[in-house]
């Protein structure tokens, strides 16, 4: 717990996370606002663009803009972190004063994963209010942001989102320690993020198995706001609930990769 609680401080203060977490609520209001004041001009017979503003739409909308893009800053925050022990020297430091290499490692995730919930959240509060101002400014109706129904799907919504961003920060968290390098982690997590999508338009049948496609699929996330990883927009074969389990063996299997390169790697710098 020791290690746990000091990477929460630690991450507070990093300007990786402000960045991460700063730029898709950032990119979030931007959207929202932009559809304010064109009043939704550029629709479509297939979406709206006022329904970004219009309750209690707007709560799936902002959720699978979330997770859509979510899944890109998780790989590239999960990358910055790991890549960062290494080329800091941060690790080394720590196994210098006896501290266990991967029980650190896991700690520092563990911390990732906590940061991520309370930036998806604070992501997400800021997304509803900017939703409001602009149903406000727009003159549409708040009725349905009270809405029981929608507030009630809310929190499992939410929850899955967040750990198929957490899966996928970890991917990006194994990457960059197999790498031992920040940039390399991003590159190589960010190509395997868009690799995925165009492979998606020929191999729709084992890219689905993908943390990126997984992601779209736990969440129910096809196309829409939200766009995520999935390939052609082709319905998956699997269940949701089936793509959570998925998503949980990717987890295990990143982390596991990260706890065993890291107790087996030589530490030099």
């Amino acid at each position: 717990m020791r290690l746990f609680f000091s990477g929460l401080r630690k991450l507070a203060r990093r300007l990786a996370t402000l960045l991460t977490f700063g730029l898709l609520a950032g990119l979030l209001a931007l959207i929202i606002l932009a559809v304010t004041a064109t009043g939704g001009e550029g629709g479509d017979q297939d979406f709206d663009p006022l329904t970004l503003v219009t309750f209690p739409v707007a709560y799936d909308l902002i959720l699978g803009f979330i997770l859509g893009l979510g899944g890109m800053f998780g790989v590239v925050y999960g990358a910055a972190i790991a890549g960062s022990e290494w080329s800091w020297g941060t690790l080394k430091a720590v196994v210098a004063r006896g501290e266990s290499r991967s029980r650190y490692m896991l700690a520092t995730f563990a911390a990732v994963a906590v940061v991520t919930a309370v930036g998806l959240l604070v992501t997400f509060l800021i997304g509803v209010g900017t939703a409001a101002l602009g149903a406000w400014l727009s003159g549409i109706s708040l009725e349905g942001i009270g809405n029981t129904e929608a507030l009630g799907r809310l929190p499992e919504l939410f929850a899955r989102g967040w750990f198929a961003i957490v899966t996928q920060a970890a991917l990006g968290f194994a990457v960059a320690t197999l790498a031992r390098s920040q940039l390399a982690g991003i590159g190589i997590g960010i190509a395997i993020y868009f690799g995925g999508t165009f492979a998606g338009i020929f191999l729709p049948d084992i890219v689905q198995y993908l943390p990126f496609q997984l992601a779209d699929t736990a969440m129910g996330a096809q196309g829409g706001f939200g766009g995520g990883g999935g390939g052609a927009g082709e319905a998956p074969s699997i269940s949701k609930d089936l793509a959570l389990l998925l998503l949980g063996v990717w987890l295990a299997a990143s982390l596991a990769v990260t706890a065993w390169f890291t107790e087996r790697a030589e530490i030099t710098g």
